[in-house]
């Protein structure tokens, strides 16, 4: 069988003859013990102490001044980006090459995406390829920058650190700033990582984290917006919890409100969850290493960070050599139980998203057939 090697190679380093899968939580901490308090605390909802618990664990480890808990990170990104002043009718720069949730938290908010290449090195979106869009269709004006051949306006930009790998951040904050156009981090796979010496989340106007089941950091579902804006942070808290005002009895809301909160029974395995953060990220780090070093034997690349970058390493991946040698690892080693899958199909070959506009992406088109995540679980 063909990559027969790798896949002996990853059971002997899960040291299992079962199924491996791609990313599988581990609960080795205090996860029992805190939902069993918020159990008998009887606040299981969306009110309780892990809840806020969480959001200060969340701003210390991302270094930002305010955090909201939201019930899943798609939901921190409909809010973040409406935060940020994203109207029905506007246009927002994004990648392709991402989790199909990026591009329908943008929809939400009655905007569109603009598909934007990413770069070969980072598998985030592009600062030249941003600038270069801006520089033929953008247009200064005194309410911000305009899409010269639609006539809407560009009100953010998201870029998405794929597998937790960070985006070329100074570059592509030097172009949006000259453009006057806020930047919202889809963070939601780079808890852990860093640029610089700087969490992701904390570049731009907004950061947003998911807690999903495969996530390094999981509470089931579960998400969480960063800021430093502690204004538009309260806001956020405001509407992700229904625009209720304060009252001791009465049902006073001021604003149209979303029940985006995250139930303090998940929050409490998120905080068992980052207690072990450091050795989920050192764990998974050894890994990373011992991939590299094997896959330089099989003729295969292994994705690493880059220079002035740590990545969490969140999902590893390989990069094939084309289509068709990518298309036989994947029936290769999902044959013989071990979970591989194909890196995202990119968001205009979508149905819903065929409309939106899309640049030459090389890269991207590149990327969408050859890179592959293989199992990457903190080992137990």
């Amino acid at each position: 069988m063909a990559f027969l090697e790798t896949i002996q190679f990853i059971k002997d380093k899960f040291n299992s003859k079962d199924f491996i899968p791609l990313h599988a939580p581990v609960f080795n901490g205090n996860e029992r013990k805190y939902v069993m308090d918020t159990l008998d605390s009887s606040f299981v909802s969306s009110v309780g102490a892990y809840v806020d618990l969480s959001e200060k664990m969340i701003a210390d480890i991302s270094q930002t001044k305010k955090a909201v808990a939201v019930v899943n990170g798609t939901a921190g990104l409909q809010i973040a980006l409406q935060l940020t002043g994203v109207q029905r009718g506007d246009e927002v720069i994004t990648q392709a090459l991402t989790f199909v949730a990026t591009a329908n938290a943008i929809h939400y908010n009655g905007s569109d995406p603009i598909f934007l290449d990413v770069d070969y090195d980072t598998m985030g979106l592009s600062p030249q390829a941003v600038s270069d869009f801006l520089e033929e269709y953008g247009e200064r004006r005194e309410t911000g920058t305009y899409n010269k051949k639609t006539g809407r306006k560009i009100s953010a930009c998201v870029p998405m650190h794929t597998f937790g790998f960070p985006v070329h951040l100074d570059e592509l904050l030097k172009v949006c700033t000259e453009w006057n156009i806020p930047v919202v981090e889809d963070a939601a796979e780079s808890l852990g990582s860093y640029y610089k010496g700087k969490h992701t989340g904390s570049f731009g106007q907004f950061g947003v984290f998911s807690f999903n089941g495969n996530k390094i950091v999981t509470s089931g579902g579960g998400g969480m917006i960063v800021t430093n804006d502690e204004d538009l942070g309260k806001m956020g808290k405001h509407l992700t919890t229904t625009a209720k005002v304060p009252h001791s009895y009465e049902y006073v809301h001021d604003h149209i409100g979303y029940n985006f909160r995250m139930p303090n029974l998940n929050a409490s395995l998120v905080c068992a969850q980052l207690e072990q953060l450091d050795s989920f990220l050192a764990n998974k780090r050894q890994l990373a290493n011992d991939y590299a070093e094997f896959f330089k034997t099989q003729g295969i690349t292994f994705r690493q960070e880059l220079e002035n970058t740590n990545a969490n390493y969140w999902l590893m991946c390989v990069e094939l050599e084309n289509l068709e040698e990518r298309n036989g690892f994947l029936k290769a080693t999902n044959e013989a139980k071990t979970m591989t899958r194909p890196i995202w199909q990119l968001m205009y070959r979508l149905p819903m998203y065929q409309h939106c506009f899309k640049d030459g992406q090389q890269n991207a088109e590149f990327l969408e057939e050859r890179i592959v995540n293989i199992p990457s679980s903190v080992r137990i």
